[in-house]
Protein backbone atom coordinates (compact mmCIF):
# COMPACT_ATOMS: atom_id res chain seq x y z
CA UNK A 1 0.00 0.00 0.00
CA UNK A 2 1.12 3.36 -1.11
CA UNK A 3 1.08 5.80 2.96
CA UNK A 4 1.73 8.92 1.09
CA UNK A 5 -0.82 10.89 -1.42
CA UNK A 6 1.02 14.10 -2.19
CA UNK A 7 -0.83 16.96 -4.19
CA UNK A 8 0.46 19.96 -5.74
CA UNK A 9 -1.68 22.39 -7.68
CA UNK A 10 -0.94 25.84 -9.74
CA UNK A 11 -3.82 28.06 -9.61
CA UNK A 12 -4.30 31.06 -11.72
CA UNK A 13 -5.96 34.11 -9.31
CA UNK A 14 -6.96 37.34 -11.30
CA UNK A 15 -7.20 40.73 -9.47
CA UNK A 16 -8.29 39.64 -6.13
CA UNK A 17 -7.51 39.96 -2.22
CA UNK A 18 -9.14 36.54 -1.21
CA UNK A 19 -6.80 36.08 1.97
CA UNK A 20 -6.28 39.86 4.02
CA UNK A 21 -3.47 40.45 6.67
CA UNK A 22 -4.49 42.74 9.58
CA UNK A 23 -4.19 45.83 6.97
CA UNK A 24 -7.24 44.45 5.02
CA UNK A 25 -4.09 43.98 2.42
CA UNK A 26 -3.44 40.91 0.44
CA UNK A 27 -1.25 38.56 3.02
CA UNK A 28 2.23 37.93 1.28
CA UNK A 29 5.81 36.56 2.07
CA UNK A 30 9.71 36.72 0.90
CA UNK A 31 11.02 33.62 -0.87
CA UNK A 32 14.18 33.26 -2.93
CA UNK A 33 14.74 37.03 -2.32
CA UNK A 34 11.49 38.45 -4.14
CA UNK A 35 8.64 39.32 -2.65
CA UNK A 36 5.23 36.99 -3.21
CA UNK A 37 1.59 36.91 -2.48
CA UNK A 38 0.78 34.33 -0.29
CA UNK A 39 -3.00 32.49 1.19
CA UNK A 40 -2.88 30.76 4.24
CA UNK A 41 -3.04 26.90 4.88
CA UNK A 42 -5.72 28.21 7.14
CA UNK A 43 -7.87 29.96 4.71
CA UNK A 44 -7.46 26.93 2.25
CA UNK A 45 -8.77 24.55 4.62
CA UNK A 46 -11.69 26.40 5.44
CA UNK A 47 -12.87 27.03 2.02
CA UNK A 48 -12.17 23.59 1.43
CA UNK A 49 -13.93 22.45 4.37
CA UNK A 50 -17.15 24.41 3.34
CA UNK A 51 -16.97 23.78 0.08
CA UNK A 52 -20.22 22.02 -1.62
CA UNK A 53 -17.45 19.16 -3.03
CA UNK A 54 -16.99 18.45 0.32
CA UNK A 55 -20.02 19.10 2.00
CA UNK A 56 -22.20 17.00 -0.10
CA UNK A 57 -19.06 13.61 -0.11
CA UNK A 58 -19.34 13.70 3.49
CA UNK A 59 -22.44 14.61 4.76
CA UNK A 60 -23.18 13.71 8.16
CA UNK A 61 -19.10 13.14 8.61
CA UNK A 62 -17.78 16.67 9.23
CA UNK A 63 -17.47 18.45 12.66
CA UNK A 64 -18.25 22.09 13.29
CA UNK A 65 -15.31 24.40 14.98
CA UNK A 66 -17.32 26.13 17.42
CA UNK A 67 -17.36 27.82 20.66
CA UNK A 68 -21.07 27.58 20.78
CA UNK A 69 -21.85 24.07 21.84
CA UNK A 70 -23.29 25.14 25.19
CA UNK A 71 -25.84 27.45 23.02
CA UNK A 72 -26.44 24.68 20.17
CA UNK A 73 -27.58 21.91 23.66
CA UNK A 74 -29.91 24.34 25.62
CA UNK A 75 -31.50 25.37 22.26
CA UNK A 76 -32.31 21.47 21.51
CA UNK A 77 -33.14 21.08 24.92
CA UNK A 78 -35.42 23.73 25.25
CA UNK A 79 -37.04 22.43 21.64
CA UNK A 80 -37.80 19.16 23.29
CA UNK A 81 -39.30 20.82 25.80
CA UNK A 82 -36.99 21.18 28.88
CA UNK A 83 -37.55 24.30 30.62
CA UNK A 84 -34.70 27.14 30.83
CA UNK A 85 -33.23 26.43 34.14
CA UNK A 86 -32.83 22.81 33.74
CA UNK A 87 -31.60 23.37 30.03
CA UNK A 88 -29.19 26.17 31.06
CA UNK A 89 -27.69 24.17 33.92
CA UNK A 90 -27.25 20.89 31.96
CA UNK A 91 -25.47 22.68 28.62
CA UNK A 92 -23.50 24.75 30.64
CA UNK A 93 -21.84 20.89 32.51
CA UNK A 94 -21.89 19.97 28.87
CA UNK A 95 -19.92 22.79 27.55
CA UNK A 96 -17.47 21.98 30.20
CA UNK A 97 -16.32 19.19 28.44
CA UNK A 98 -15.02 20.92 25.54
CA UNK A 99 -13.36 23.69 26.85
CA UNK A 100 -13.47 26.80 29.93
CA UNK A 101 -16.55 28.48 30.17
CA UNK A 102 -16.49 32.24 28.26
CA UNK A 103 -17.57 34.34 31.74
CA UNK A 104 -18.49 37.52 29.61
CA UNK A 105 -20.28 35.93 27.02
CA UNK A 106 -22.74 34.25 30.26
CA UNK A 107 -23.15 37.92 31.18
CA UNK A 108 -24.49 37.96 27.64
CA UNK A 109 -27.09 35.41 28.22
CA UNK A 110 -24.53 32.40 25.79
CA UNK A 111 -23.56 29.74 27.10
CA UNK A 112 -19.87 29.32 25.07
CA UNK A 113 -16.41 28.45 25.84
CA UNK A 114 -13.82 30.64 25.52
CA UNK A 115 -11.75 28.05 22.59
CA UNK A 116 -12.89 27.18 19.20
CA UNK A 117 -13.31 23.57 19.64
CA UNK A 118 -13.50 20.87 16.80
CA UNK A 119 -16.51 19.00 17.66
CA UNK A 120 -17.45 15.60 16.20
CA UNK A 121 -21.15 14.64 15.17
CA UNK A 122 -20.78 11.69 17.48
CA UNK A 123 -19.26 13.94 20.11
CA UNK A 124 -22.14 16.26 19.98
CA UNK A 125 -24.86 13.37 19.60
CA UNK A 126 -23.31 11.64 22.85
CA UNK A 127 -22.79 15.16 24.79
CA UNK A 128 -27.43 15.68 24.01
CA UNK A 129 -27.62 11.67 24.81
CA UNK A 130 -26.08 12.73 28.11
CA UNK A 131 -28.13 15.84 28.52
CA UNK A 132 -31.69 14.10 27.31
CA UNK A 133 -30.40 11.11 30.32
CA UNK A 134 -30.28 14.09 33.17
CA UNK A 135 -33.81 15.38 31.74
CA UNK A 136 -35.36 11.80 32.67
CA UNK A 137 -33.55 11.71 36.10
CA UNK A 138 -30.22 10.41 35.32
CA UNK A 139 -27.66 11.83 37.38
CA UNK A 140 -24.22 13.18 35.46
CA UNK A 141 -21.24 12.40 36.91
CA UNK A 142 -18.62 14.95 36.96
CA UNK A 143 -16.59 16.91 34.52
CA UNK A 144 -13.84 14.09 34.14
CA UNK A 145 -16.01 11.25 33.84
CA UNK A 146 -18.46 12.96 31.64
CA UNK A 147 -15.04 13.83 28.93
CA UNK A 148 -14.48 10.00 29.16
CA UNK A 149 -17.95 9.36 28.16
CA UNK A 150 -18.10 12.47 25.20
CA UNK A 151 -14.77 13.02 23.75
CA UNK A 152 -13.41 10.61 21.29
CA UNK A 153 -9.60 9.74 20.39
CA UNK A 154 -10.82 8.68 16.63
CA UNK A 155 -14.73 8.43 15.44
CA UNK A 156 -16.57 9.50 11.90
CA UNK A 157 -15.65 12.98 11.14
CA UNK A 158 -13.46 13.70 8.46
CA UNK A 159 -12.39 17.20 8.67
CA UNK A 160 -11.06 16.07 11.86
CA UNK A 161 -9.51 13.64 11.13
CA UNK A 162 -7.96 15.05 8.11
CA UNK A 163 -6.86 18.46 9.69
CA UNK A 164 -6.59 17.66 13.31
CA UNK A 165 -7.38 19.36 16.52
CA UNK A 166 -6.29 20.30 19.74
CA UNK A 167 -8.06 20.54 22.75
CA UNK A 168 -5.13 22.65 25.10
CA UNK A 169 -7.36 21.13 28.44
CA UNK A 170 -7.94 17.57 27.19
CA UNK A 171 -4.83 16.62 25.26
CA UNK A 172 -5.67 12.81 25.19
CA UNK A 173 -8.25 13.48 22.98
CA UNK A 174 -5.86 15.85 20.31
CA UNK A 175 -5.64 14.29 16.74
CA UNK A 176 -3.35 14.65 14.64
CA UNK A 177 -3.90 15.52 11.75
CA UNK A 178 -3.23 13.19 8.77
CA UNK A 179 -3.24 15.90 6.25
CA UNK A 180 -0.87 18.62 5.82
CA UNK A 181 -1.61 21.95 3.42
CA UNK A 182 1.02 24.32 2.79
CA UNK A 183 0.88 27.86 2.64
CA UNK A 184 0.00 28.61 -1.24
CA UNK A 185 2.55 31.25 -2.78
CA UNK A 186 2.87 32.82 -6.20
CA UNK A 187 5.48 31.26 -8.35
CA UNK A 188 6.95 34.82 -9.63
CA UNK A 189 7.43 37.84 -8.29
CA UNK A 190 4.06 39.71 -7.53
CA UNK A 191 3.47 42.70 -5.39
CA UNK A 192 0.27 44.20 -3.98
CA UNK A 193 -1.52 47.06 -5.86
CA UNK A 194 -3.70 49.70 -4.87
CA UNK A 195 -7.28 50.21 -6.12
CA UNK A 196 -8.82 53.97 -5.74
CA UNK A 197 -11.96 53.59 -5.71
CA UNK A 198 -15.44 56.37 -5.57
CA UNK A 199 -19.17 55.45 -5.03
CA UNK A 200 -21.55 57.97 -6.18
CA UNK A 201 -24.37 59.14 -4.10
CA UNK A 202 -27.70 58.19 -6.67
CA UNK A 203 -29.71 60.90 -4.45
CA UNK A 204 -27.71 63.98 -5.26
CA UNK A 205 -28.60 66.68 -7.45
CA UNK A 206 -26.67 68.16 -10.95
CA UNK A 207 -26.66 71.57 -8.99
CA UNK A 208 -24.55 69.96 -5.95
CA UNK A 209 -20.90 68.92 -6.60
CA UNK A 210 -20.10 66.43 -8.97
CA UNK A 211 -17.83 64.85 -6.07
CA UNK A 212 -18.23 61.18 -5.18
CA UNK A 213 -20.63 60.20 -2.28
CA UNK A 214 -17.66 57.91 -0.69
CA UNK A 215 -13.76 57.17 -1.74
CA UNK A 216 -11.14 54.45 -0.48
CA UNK A 217 -8.57 52.11 -1.41
CA UNK A 218 -8.36 48.40 -1.52
CA UNK A 219 -5.45 46.37 -1.68
CA UNK A 220 -5.41 43.24 -4.41
CA UNK A 221 -3.04 41.23 -6.27
CA UNK A 222 -2.65 37.85 -8.85
CA UNK A 223 -0.62 35.89 -9.78
CA UNK A 224 0.02 32.19 -10.27
CA UNK A 225 -0.20 30.31 -7.21
CA UNK A 226 1.95 27.08 -5.86
CA UNK A 227 -0.51 24.94 -3.41
CA UNK A 228 1.35 21.59 -1.62
CA UNK A 229 -0.79 18.91 0.34
CA UNK A 230 0.25 15.68 1.36
CA UNK A 231 -1.83 12.88 3.33
CA UNK A 232 -0.54 10.32 5.48
CA UNK A 233 -3.05 7.26 4.71
CA UNK A 234 -2.40 5.52 7.33
CA UNK A 235 -3.04 8.13 10.19
CA UNK A 236 -6.28 9.22 8.20
CA UNK A 237 -7.75 5.66 8.56
CA UNK A 238 -6.76 5.50 11.88
CA UNK A 239 -8.41 8.52 12.61
CA UNK A 240 -11.23 7.39 11.08
CA UNK A 241 -11.53 4.14 13.26
CA UNK A 242 -10.28 1.86 11.10
CA UNK A 243 -13.07 2.92 8.49
CA UNK A 244 -11.09 2.50 5.15
CA UNK A 245 -13.70 3.56 2.83
CA UNK A 246 -14.81 6.57 4.30
CA UNK A 247 -10.72 7.68 4.25
CA UNK A 248 -11.13 7.14 0.45
CA UNK A 249 -14.19 9.61 0.30
CA UNK A 250 -12.24 12.04 2.55
CA UNK A 251 -9.01 11.88 0.10
CA UNK A 252 -11.46 12.38 -3.10
CA UNK A 253 -13.44 15.17 -1.71
CA UNK A 254 -10.24 16.55 -0.80
CA UNK A 255 -8.29 16.57 -4.05
CA UNK A 256 -10.95 18.02 -5.89
CA UNK A 257 -12.07 20.62 -3.39
CA UNK A 258 -8.37 22.22 -3.26
CA UNK A 259 -8.88 21.80 -7.13
CA UNK A 260 -12.06 24.08 -7.12
CA UNK A 261 -12.63 25.87 -3.98
CA UNK A 262 -11.06 29.35 -3.10
CA UNK A 263 -11.12 31.62 0.21
CA UNK A 264 -14.16 34.27 -0.22
CA UNK A 265 -12.43 37.39 1.07
CA UNK A 266 -13.77 39.96 -1.16
CA UNK A 267 -15.22 37.63 -3.87
CA UNK A 268 -18.44 39.99 -4.25
CA UNK A 269 -15.84 42.71 -5.28
CA UNK A 270 -13.20 40.44 -7.82
CA UNK A 271 -15.19 37.86 -8.14
CA UNK A 272 -11.96 35.06 -8.29
CA UNK A 273 -13.92 31.71 -9.32
CA UNK A 274 -11.07 30.15 -10.29
CA UNK A 275 -9.86 26.50 -10.91
CA UNK A 276 -7.06 24.61 -11.04
CA UNK A 277 -4.53 24.80 -14.23
CA UNK A 278 -2.26 22.08 -12.88
CA UNK A 279 -2.52 19.44 -10.86
CA UNK A 280 -0.12 15.99 -10.36
CA UNK A 281 -0.75 14.34 -7.93
CA UNK A 282 1.60 11.62 -6.46
CA UNK A 283 1.58 7.86 -4.18
CA UNK A 284 4.24 6.30 -2.62
CA UNK A 285 5.64 5.21 0.51
CA UNK A 286 8.50 7.32 0.36
CA UNK A 287 9.48 10.31 2.64
CA UNK A 288 6.64 13.30 1.25
CA UNK A 289 8.77 16.19 -0.36
CA UNK A 290 7.21 19.55 -1.62
CA UNK A 291 8.56 21.10 -4.90
CA UNK A 292 7.94 24.70 -3.92
CA UNK A 293 11.73 24.64 -4.52
CA UNK A 294 10.69 24.93 -8.53
CA UNK A 295 9.92 28.58 -7.42
CA UNK A 296 12.56 29.69 -5.29
CA UNK A 297 13.97 31.37 -8.57
CA UNK A 298 10.66 33.28 -9.86
CA UNK A 299 8.96 32.61 -12.92
CA UNK A 300 8.82 35.14 -15.64
CA UNK A 301 7.63 35.50 -18.84
CA UNK A 302 4.72 32.78 -19.69
CA UNK A 303 3.49 32.68 -16.18
CA UNK A 304 1.15 29.81 -15.83
CA UNK A 305 3.33 27.60 -18.62
CA UNK A 306 6.96 28.07 -17.09
CA UNK A 307 5.42 27.05 -13.35
CA UNK A 308 4.14 23.68 -15.11
CA UNK A 309 7.28 23.33 -17.10
CA UNK A 310 9.55 24.30 -13.43
CA UNK A 311 7.29 22.43 -11.37
CA UNK A 312 7.62 19.44 -13.94
CA UNK A 313 11.28 19.91 -13.61
CA UNK A 314 12.08 20.22 -9.75
CA UNK A 315 9.96 16.83 -9.67
CA UNK A 316 12.19 15.07 -12.30
CA UNK A 317 15.20 16.21 -10.87
CA UNK A 318 14.19 15.01 -7.18
CA UNK A 319 13.55 11.80 -8.57
CA UNK A 320 16.82 11.67 -10.38
CA UNK A 321 18.69 12.60 -6.93
CA UNK A 322 17.09 10.86 -4.30
CA UNK A 323 15.43 8.11 -6.46
CA UNK A 324 11.72 7.97 -7.55
CA UNK A 325 9.49 9.65 -4.72
CA UNK A 326 6.30 8.19 -6.42
CA UNK A 327 5.33 4.44 -6.98
CA UNK A 328 1.96 6.33 -8.99
CA UNK A 329 1.52 9.50 -10.38
CA UNK A 330 -1.71 11.39 -12.36
CA UNK A 331 -1.43 15.07 -13.93
CA UNK A 332 -4.35 17.35 -15.08
CA UNK A 333 -3.10 20.09 -17.35
CA UNK A 334 -6.02 22.40 -18.38
CA UNK A 335 -3.43 23.85 -20.86
CA UNK A 336 -2.58 20.93 -22.74
CA UNK A 337 -6.07 19.50 -22.26
CA UNK A 338 -4.76 16.27 -20.34
CA UNK A 339 -6.49 13.90 -17.36
CA UNK A 340 -9.40 15.10 -16.01
CA UNK A 341 -10.83 16.10 -12.64
CA UNK A 342 -12.90 12.38 -12.76
CA UNK A 343 -9.79 11.36 -13.38
CA UNK A 344 -7.70 13.11 -10.26
CA UNK A 345 -10.52 11.52 -7.73
CA UNK A 346 -10.42 8.07 -9.25
CA UNK A 347 -6.69 8.19 -8.62
CA UNK A 348 -6.34 9.25 -5.25
CA UNK A 349 -9.53 7.00 -3.93
CA UNK A 350 -7.59 3.93 -5.64
CA UNK A 351 -4.79 4.63 -3.56
CA UNK A 352 -7.22 3.98 -0.22
CA UNK A 353 -8.99 1.05 -2.13
CA UNK A 354 -5.83 -0.65 -2.77
CA UNK A 355 -4.48 -0.67 0.65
Amino acid sequence: MSRFIQLHYLTVYPPSNPNRDDLGRPKSAMFGGAPRLRISSQAIKRAARISEVMQQALEGHLGARTQRIGDLIRETLLAEGADEMQATDLAKQLADVFGKPDAEAEKKGHIRIRQLAFVSPEERALALEMARKALMGEKLPDTKELKKLVLRRADGAADVAMFGRMLADDPDYNREAAVQVSHALTTHRALVEDDFYTAVDDLKTAAEDAGAGFVGDAGYGSGVYYLYACVDTDLLVENLAGDRDLAARAVEALAEALAVSTPSGKRNSFAHQTRAGFVLAESGCQQPRSLAGAFFRPVEGDLLAGSVAALREMCDQMDRIYGACAEGRYTMDVVRGDGTLAGLREFVRGVLADG
